[in-house]
């Protein structure tokens, strides 16, 4: 399945210090195993000052594939996009 932009919803994210990826993904009462970590997209220089670094993870999960985003200026996590299947 494909992607699907959605409006962005803070989540919790469990982090692996080693791996130095998430594994899992806390969306309300539901938490999604992380499998792989596909991509990784560093925005730093992309947003202007004001708006803040981000980084985005497009990770593979158990139910599909996510889009995470790390806004460093908030130190909040985002879920921007998700497999339908998820």
């Amino acid at each position: 399945m494909a992607l699907v932009q959605i409006n962005p919803v803070r989540t919790r994210v469990r982090w692996d210090r080693r791996a130095a990826q998430p594994t899992h993904i806390r969306l309300g009462d539901r938490e999604l195993a992380v499998t792989r970590l596909r991509a990784v997209r560093d925005e730093m220089a992309a947003y202007p000052a004001e708006q803040g670094p981000r980084v985005t993870y497009l990770v593979d999960t158990e139910r599909g594939e996510a889009s995470l985003v790390f806004d460093a200026r908030r130190r909040e996590w985002f879920l921007e996009a998700i497999d339908e299947a998820a």
